[in-house]
Order: C-alpha cells, then structure tokens, then sequence
C-alpha cells in the first residue's frame, strides 16, 4: 500500500469536455473514515523552452479566461490523444512561434495543480531554433503575440506578474542557471 493512498469506492463522471473531465470519487481514507475529491482530468500538456542564438527567449502572450487578463508565457499546449509528448512539443512551437527545432531535448515533467487535477507538464528545451518559411497555424480559438526577450526582461516580466503561471515561472529559474553558465 502506497502511504497514505485513498482507495477509490465509487467514480462519478460529472462533464466531459474538449480539454478536460471532472469527476468526484469517494474514497476511503488511511484512517478508514470516507470522503469526495473532485478531480479534473487532463491529457497532459508540454511546454517548451525555446531560445535563439542570440540568447533570447521566446514568449507568447494571451488571454487566459481563467484569470480574466493575459499573460506571457513559454509556448504550451495540450498533447493529442496518442501523441507523444515530443511530437506535441515540436507541433506546439511551430503553432505558436513559427520557429521549428530539430534538437529537442526533454528537461523534465511535473503535476500543474496535484490537488485537484491529474496534468502533468512535459518541459522540454530548443536551441539553435529556426524560423520556418510558413508558419504552421494557430488552433482557430487562439490567439497570441509573440515576444523574443533577454534573462534580464524575463525577470521584470516575473516581478510585474505578467509572467504569472507556475510553468514560466519554473522555466526562468532554469534558463536563468542554463544561461548564467553559457
């Protein structure tokens, strides 16, 4: 038995959509007692850390209705069903910033929000990138402007809080040490 594991004693699916599902499982505690989780399944994610021989950083801003603004973020997006995480990540760069790679190097995976959602994030980072002749396009609900920025304006883009997700956010702390030794 894992430590503290909940068992699952029933599974109700509440909405599927496009992106995501959200069901609530009862579930029997370590102490034996019960309870509900309302959990968000996702089919995972990449983002990609994408820098150009110049040392600057590509960014994309939108509108993220979640929290009602925009913000700057490493290029991102949801992986297909059976598409490896890879495949998603060089898809994803294209869409977004009209750069292609063909050195993608996986850095590392985590859970955005363990809470309540099962997304995992598969970061993966791209130098010596190239703009591709014609840009792949965008999905046809998305909509983005794109910024090449120093570690330094990366940074003021942290401290204002227009860089305000937990991916970007852990992306500069890792191109930040990647480029103090480059």
């Amino acid at each position: 038995m894992k430590k503290f594991e909940e068992k699952t004693i029933t599974s109700d699916f509440k909405y599927k959509g496009r992106v995501i599902t959200l069901q609530v499982d009862e579930v029997l505690l370590a102490n034996g007692k019960t309870s509900n989780r309302e959990i968000v399944k996702h089919p995972g994610a990449v983002a990609i850390m994408a820098i150009t021989e110049d040392k600057k950083i590509i960014l994309v801003e939108q509108y993220r209705k979640a929290l009602e603004r925009s913000i700057i973020e490493i290029p991102a997006g949801k992986i297909e069903p059976g598409e490896p995480p890879e495949a998603t990540a060089r898809r994803e760069l294209e869409e977004e910033t009209g750069y292609t790679s063909s050195n993608l190097q996986y850095v590392q995976s985590f859970a955005t929000s363990p809470g309540f959602a099962d997304e995992i994030i598969h970061l993966y980072f791209a130098e010596n990138i190239e703009k591709m002749t014609k840009k792949a396009d965008l999905d046809e609900d998305e909509f983005v402007e794109l910024m090449h920025v120093s570690i330094q304006e990366m940074e003021s883009l942290v401290e204002n809080k227009q860089i305000f997700d937990a991916k970007t956010a852990f992306a500069f702390l890792w191109l930040k040490d990647y480029l103090k030794e480059a």
